[in-house]
């Protein structure tokens, strides 16, 4: 006889095998983090470094090879196909469906990111001398590069195949349920438990490092706001009220908190931008967009491929190469959430919507921050910016924003994006860890989700608190070095939805089937 639960049951639909095993070793690291920080600088850098300086080719291979299959998919004929049932359609509007999907996807690193980056890319970049107007260039290219095409195509693979699987064969919405196709039934064994529990290792401390990350700037901008002292202590303080509003957001659900909050980062985001656009270099900004957009395109094959086989592979490893790693590590939490709000689109309108639209919103916003920066750091606007970023990449923000007019409201708005951002992404990280954990569930308990927002938060504080930056930096490589067992999940991604699609194709008109 089957087993029954009470819909409200505290923990009901957890999969005991995945949370057990997840726990334990979310423990192990936390501890290792915590009590040996050293230790675990060393051996997770070590291992970093094998991967990159051996494998790393592997990474640049395969997120190439995303962006190729993609665009061919969704040219394809299977890109009419729709990612449920063919009555299905959208359940979000596409101004909250874009807002949420990137909010999800990027957040708080491209706020942390967008001069920062570009700046130190401008002091040293991968060829040539630094501190040259070609330089900035090429800075702005490699940024480009970096938060576009090839970053959103990690979460596509992976965000597509699971809404496929999850809402056209009715499978349940975690990573298993991609292999179908190639283990059957085998997907609900322990399989399918070591998938998912590699799925909610990334997701937690890909979530965790980026807590953190985003603590330090709120720090930073409080400090310049109100004279909060920097320090792990008031980092944790910043993490505790946060979670504190991202729990009472995934509390009220996707359609009301998440949502709405959201589009309330959108348009907030939004204005940002307008501002530093209409205050900043404005005519210079326009030709530097349309400049290093072209210079992106004209370099983008070399670029994806370029190793630095014969000049060294340094510059590679500390950046690309890392970044490949970071996305494809981060994969399981944003393309399962993406996956969660994408039932009823076509296979061509979630590429459309979630690789092509959002790389453009990225490079506008990388061009309007980066680029005032770098304008004002090559015409010698702004006096000792790059060396302030240099020392301290916490400050770029506000230091460009220290020269532009109404410096203490553009402050406190980006001090207010940080925190929205922040919110929403802890908010979505604990619907994909609920979900994961929960056998892939839609809806579970509030109390159980409650549960994983404080969990998030509590990683992130346990880390700062105790182990300050250098412990949150040795698992932010743990965490990147997860990347290549779930690199090779999204190969397996790729064979598998296209297994799948031609065998549904075979058949038009009948009712999808992976038998």
């Amino acid at each position: 006889m089957a087993r029954t639960y009470r819909a409200d049951a505290f923990f009901a639909t957890v999969n005991p095998t995945v949370f057990t095993a997840s726990a334990l070793i979310i423990g192990g690291f936390v501890a290792f983090g915590v009590f040996l920080p050293d230790t675990a600088s060393m051996a997770f850098s070590r291992l970093h470094a094998f991967i990159t300086e051996y494998l790393g080719w592997s990474y640049l291979l395969a997120v190439t090879f995303f962006v190729g299959f993609l665009l061919w998919l969704g040219f394809s004929r299977y890109g009419s196909i729709r990612l449920g049932q063919p009555n299905d359609r959208p359940q979000f509007g596409f101004t909250a469906w874009f807002a949420m999907l990137f909010s999800a996807g990027m957040g708080i690193g491209l706020v942390f990111w967008s001069i920062a980056e570009p700046i130190l890319h401008y002091q040293n970049p991968p060829s040539g001398a630094g501190e040259t107007p070609q330089a900035a260039r090429e800075a702005m290219i490699y940024t480009f590069y970096h938060w576009g095409l090839h970053a959103w195509a990690v979460y596509v693979v992976l965000g597509l195949s699971v809404a496929y699987f999850s809402f056209r064969h009715r499978l349940p919405l975690t990573i298993r349920s991609i292999f179908y196709p190639l283990l059957g039934d085998r997907i609900y064994g322990p399989i399918g438990h070591v998938i998912d529990i590699l799925a909610v290792f990334g997701t937690l401390f890909g979530l965790a490092t980026s807590l953190g990350f985003g603590a330090m700037q709120l720090n930073t901008g409080l400090n310049i706001l109100v004279g909060m002292p920097v320090a792990p202590v008031w980092q944790v303080a910043i993490i505790a009220t946060i979670t504190g509003f991202a729990v009472i957001s995934v509390i009220s659900g996707l359609d009301r908190g998440l949502k709405w909050l959201s589009l309330f980062n959108l348009g907030l985001a939004l204005v940002f931008m307008a501002f530093v656009f209409i205050t900043g270099p404005t005519l210079f900004l326009i030709r530097f967009l349309l400049d290093s957009t072209g210079g992106y395109l004209q370099q983008l094959v070399g670029m994806s491929l370029h190793t630095g086989a014969m000049n060294g592979s340094e510059w590679q490893k500390d950046w690309t190469m890392f970044y490949w790693g970071w996305w494809i590590a981060w994969s399981p939490f944003v393309g399962i959430f993406i996956a969660r709000i994408s039932r009823g689109r076509t296979i061509r309108e979630f590429i459309i919507g979630v690789l092509a639209l959002p790389t453009l919103f990225v490079f506008a916003w990388l061009t309007v921050f980066g680029g005032t920066a770098l304008y004002m750091e090559v015409f010698g606007t702004a006096q000792g910016l790059a060396a302030a970023v240099n020392e301290d990449t916490t400050v770029a923000l506000y230091r460009t924003l220290a020269e532009l007019p109404w410096t203490t409201v553009s402050s406190a708005l980006a001090t207010l994006l940080i925190a929205t951002y922040f919110v929403t992404s802890s908010d979505s990280g604990t619907f994909v860890v609920d979900s994961l954990i929960s056998r892939g569930a839609k809806h579970s308990p509030r109390r159980q989700r409650v549960i994983w927002g404080i969990t998030e938060g509590a990683i992130a504080a346990t880390l700062l608190l105790v182990g300050g930056e250098e412990a949150l930096q040795s698992l932010q490589t743990g965490a990147l070095t997860a990347g290549f067992p779930v690199a090779i999940i999204l190969m397996i991604c790729c064979i598998s939805l296209l297994k799948a699609l031609r065998r549904e194709y075979r058949v038009p008109g009948v009712k999808p089937s992976l038998e």
